[in-house]
């Protein structure tokens, strides 16, 4: 299965995939491209590093969010991706794409949805929020992407305690390491194994 990972900044997620991949534990899945929102991105680094080609699509470089759009698809395509896996990444995808891989996209969103998710909750945010709120427990939601934010079939989630001595910081580095980075190759695995079903809006695991 060609898998494309969209990514923003430092590429941990992107980096949790590599090594499933390296493990032997994402049997037949290969990163045939990383797509990168902007240059500065370390992932792209990540991505050079491991051999993996790698492109910039930065929706500011167009003269339209529709010929961006065109081009991601085109590029895409180009590739033979079978999955779309939005790794940290900041942007929300254009509709031509959305449509031409309907039930294909994933996301990885560090609170558990639909609590703390939406437009703008990204980044440190959600803990942020989290913390104000004084929830007890966190952590993180993969769920497959269609035109609004996290509104897809939730496939995986996965959480932590959230604890008195947390700050926003903290808190993101905990479910960083012991739930996106967990979920998200799992979550693949299931995908590439053909045991992910929806039915209704609703994503079914066949484990």
């Amino acid at each position: 299965m060609n898998i494309a990972v969209f990514v923003s900044g430092g590429g941990t997620n992107l980096q949790a995939i590599i090594d499933n991949i390296k493990s032997g534990y994402l049997d037949g899945v290969n990163i045939a491209l990383v797509v990168a929102s902007n240059d500065g991105a370390y992932a792209l680094t990540r991505a050079s590093e491991n051999g993996i080609p790698a492109v910039v699509k930065s929706v500011k470089a167009y003269e339209s969010r529709e010929a961006w759009d065109e081009d991601v698809l085109n590029t895409l395509i180009e590739k033979n991706i079978d999955l779309i896996v939005l790794a940290g990444y900041l942007s929300l995808l254009g509709e031509k794409t959305v449509k031409q891989y309907s039930n294909r996209i994933i996301n990885i969103h560090p609170a558990l949805i639909p609590s703390f998710c939406g437009k703008g909750m990204y980044g440190i945010k959600p803990h942020e929020a989290v913390l104000a709120r004084g929830v007890k427990v966190s952590g993180a939601t993969v769920h497959y992407v269609n035109e609004n934010y996290d509104e897809g079939p939730i496939i995986l989630q996965k959480v932590v305690d959230v604890l008195p001595s947390d700050t926003p910081e903290v808190l993101q580095k905990r479910i960083m390491k012991e739930c996106e980075q967990v979920i998200l190759p799992k979550a693949i695995k299931l995908i590439s194994e053909g045991k992910v079903v929806i039915k209704n809006n609703i994503a079914y695991v066949e484990e």
